[in-house]
This record gives structure tokens, C-alpha cells and sequence, in this order.
């Protein structure tokens, strides 16, 4: 029961989450102007494990769904993230939901919502117990999606041979990448820590730095400028866009490009790629294809649940691109948990105090080094001296 449900009916005065209501049906562009304390309203089926990720840091109220959060076709991992972190999470609430006015302040009582005290809809409260009991639900379906990824990839196969194979269909750039190595930043799964990480790898080989949409900003925050932006424009700031990168728009094959328009109204000079696939695919064939020595990969999709997470069938182009650009690739997601110090403080403490020993020991065993130290023992007498006199008067 949840559409015509805009009635007058009491509210419950205990257990009541309130806050104003941020409204879009892109989860990507909502978490844009979300703020602490907001209450997300979204439309999002089967929730993905990035835009969870997104809506957590943003800390909201609560996130109500007029979708479903998992579907069941594939265990996305989005539900969980959202009710470990303590987000009350309310699915399925219809089309209703999405009619709330921007700004209104919501109350969210148990899997009821209303705007003042109006009934707008009901959905399903989800809880740690069901969003395990839909998780194993989904895992059981995992065969299915399985077989659709493996008939996706064959007809990219055949959709797109010639640029696989033979690199027909890649545009002309200005950056130089002939021999160099290059860095791909996609703004998935830990992209933050494992730039982190790879900082003194970027300071002695300065790789080609290509952000992949978003990836752009992820770069420019980390410090540093983008040589190359890849992408269909639909979640990189204006900022990057004109930080002076050479801009590549990625364009469906029949030569569509949404993000075509904002890159020419921003006056940035660019150019097109029209191609099957994702974004991050298309900046390793262009990469591959114009030489590189290396390909470094930051924050890309590796495994079949990531792929779904997308929800596009041309996620198993990823695949045939990996085999394609295989022996040049070091995928380097996850490399922040690869290793992480395990130096207590103890331990640093008596580092140092080694350290000061050795030093002692060695300026000891030399004449000039004898010196310094009679010098510094006499100063040290000095003010010890002073401090006895300073204090001589008490008994």
C-alpha cells in the first residue's frame, strides 16, 4: 500500500526522523547538494555500493527510495553500506515519493513518510535482518546475470572488432603518450586511499594523469592537474573542465554525445570518440593505442558484482578491453589495503632513542666529535648551575 496515500492522518510523536527534503531522481546529482541532516530522496533501483558510499558521506537523515534497493537480480552491496552506517533506509515507495517539494521538511516514522502531517507514502523499512534475507534471495539469481554478461560480451565482440583489434575509430589527441607511462583514476572503490598510496609513484615517474569523469576532480584534490578527461561529462565539475586538460567526449556509437553541449558551451576545446562501452574502457584503448608503456588503473571495475553495479550492459566491455590492453595494465584498486604499517608507538619511541645512541656513540669516537660533546656537557653544567642558584634560597 503506498500510492494515493496523501491523506491527513495523526503522527506518531516517538521515533520520528525529520529533516528537509533533497529531491532527484539521479543518485549521482542529488549527493551534489546534500547535506548533513537532509533527508535523500531518490529513485534508484538496486542501489550500488559508489552511490551508497556517496550518500553515507554526506550523513543524511534518511534516504527513501521509490525503487527498490535490491531487486534481486545480483547482491549489490548499496542496502547494506546505508544501514551499517545507521541511514534509516525506506524502499519501494512509488512515485509518489518523488513528487515532494525541494525543501519541504519530512518526517520519516517507520517505513511511513509524510510532509507536515500528511501521509505522502508507505514503503518497506529495511533492517540488518532484511537486507540479509534480499541479499541471499539475490545471490541465488546470480547464474542468470551471469550468462546475460557472458551474451553482452559477445555481441560487443561483434559490434566492435575493429576497434579492438585494430584500433579503427581512435581520434587524434595532443598529449604525448608514446612511451610514457599512465595513470587512469576512475572514481570508484577507494580511489581517495589508493591515490594516497601511489603519491611517490606519481612523483618519480610522472605518469599521463587521465581522470575518467569524476576521476578528473579526484586528481585535482589529490593535488595535482589532469593531462587528459575522459568521459561523457556527466560528473565532472566545471572546474576540471577547464583547468586546461585535453578533453575527449565520449560519444555512443552512432556519434550522440550528451556531454557535447556543456563541453562546447564552456568554450573547451575537445574532441569525439564514439564507442560501445564505458568511459574507463575507452580511456585504456586511447591510452593503449597511442603507445603507452604502462597502464596504471585507479578506482576501476574488476568483478562481476561491480559490473552490475553499474546497471549497463556495456560493462562487459570491460572485459574484452582488459584482454585487449592486458600485458601494459596494473590494476592498482585496492593497493591501500595491500600493506599498511604496523609501528607502534613504542616502537617509533625506541627507534629514536637507537638512533640517538648510535649518533652518541659515534660523534664519541672522533676528535671533533669529542669536543662537541665537552662543549654541550659544559653548557649543560652552565645551566644546571643556574637552576641551583635560582633555587639556592629554598632549603
Amino acid at each position: 500500500m503506498r500510492a494515493s496515500l496523501r491523506r491527513r492522518t495523526p503522527l506518531p510523536e516517538s521515533g520520528v526522523v525529520a529533516g528537509p527534503a533533497r529531491v532527484d531522481p539521479r543518485t549521482k546529482a542529488l549527493t551534489k547538494r546534500l547535506r548533513a541532516g537532509d533527508v535523500a530522496v531518490i529513485d534508484h533501483l538496486d542501489l550500488d555500493r559508489v552511490s551508497a558510499e556517496a550518500l553515507v558521506a554526506c550523513q543524511p537523515a534518511a534516504v527513501l527510495n521509490a525503487a527498490r534497493s535490491t531487486s534481486g537480480r545480483y547482491p549489490n552491496l548499496g542496502p547494506e553500506i546505508l544501514v551499517a552506517a545507521g541511514i534509516p533506509l525506506v524502499d519501494d515507495l512509488g512515485p509518489d515519493v518523488m513528487a515532494i517539494t525541494e525543501g519541504h521538511r519530512l518526517r520519516v516514522v517507520g517505513a511511513s513518510v509524510y510532509d507536515g502531517e500528511t501521509l505522502v507514502s508507505e514503503g518497506v523499512e529495511q533492517t540488518p535482518a532484511t537486507v540479509a534475507a534480499t541479499m541471499e534471495e539475490a545471490r541465488a539469481g546470480l547464474s542468470v546475470q551471469l550468462e546475460s554478461f557472458a551474451a553482452n560480451t559477445m555481441d560487443y565482440l561483434r559490434r566492435e572488432r575493429e576497434l579492438l583489434l585494430d584500433g579503427v575509430g581512435v581520434p587524434d589527441i595532443s598529449t604525448p603518450i608514446e612511451g610514457r607511462q599512465v595513470l587512469i583514476v576512475v572514481r570508484g572503490y577507494h580511489y581517495k586511499e589508493d591515490l594516497v598510496t601511489l603519491r611517490p609513484y606519481i612523483r618519480e615517474y610522472r605518469p599521463v594523469l587521465i581522470g575518467v569523469d569524476g576521476g578528473a576532480d579526484a586528481i585535482l584534490d589529490a593535488g595535482w592537474k589532469p593531462d587528459m578527461i575522459v568521459g561523457d561529462m556527466d560528473s565532472v565539475s566545471d572546474r576540471s573542465l577547464m583547468c586546461g586538460a585535453e578533453v575527449v567526449v565520449h560519444a555512443y556509437r552512432d556519434g550522440r554525445a550528451p556531454g557535447l553541449a556543456r563541453v562546447e558551451q564552456l568554450g573547451v576545446k575537445h574532441v569525439v570518440f564514439p564507442a560501445t562501452g564505458t568511459s574507463e574502457d575507452v580511456a585504456m584503448l586511447l591510452a593503449d593505442d597511442k603507445g603507452a608503456e604502462l597502464i596504471v588503473a585507479v578506482g576501476t571495475h574488476a568483478t562481476l558484482v561491480e559490473f552490475l553495479d553499474k546497471g549497463r550492459s556495456g560493462m562487459a566491455s570491460t572485459f574484452l578491453t582488459r584482454l585487449r590492453v592486458g600485458g601494459k595494465l596494473i590494476d592498482a584498486k585496492g593497493v591501500s589495503r595491500l600493506y599498511k604499517h604496523r609501528i607502534s608507538n613504542l616502537q617509533l619511541v625506541l627507534l629514536v632513542l637507537a638512533g640517538l645512541l648510535a649518533l652518541g656513540v659515534a660523534l664519541a669516537s672522533t676528535a671533533a666529535g669529542q669536543t662537541l660533546l665537552g662543549l654541550v656537557g659544559a653548557r649543560v653544567d652552565d645551566m644546571t648551575s643556574w637552576v641551583r642558584e635560582l633555587f639556592g634560597a629554598a632549603p
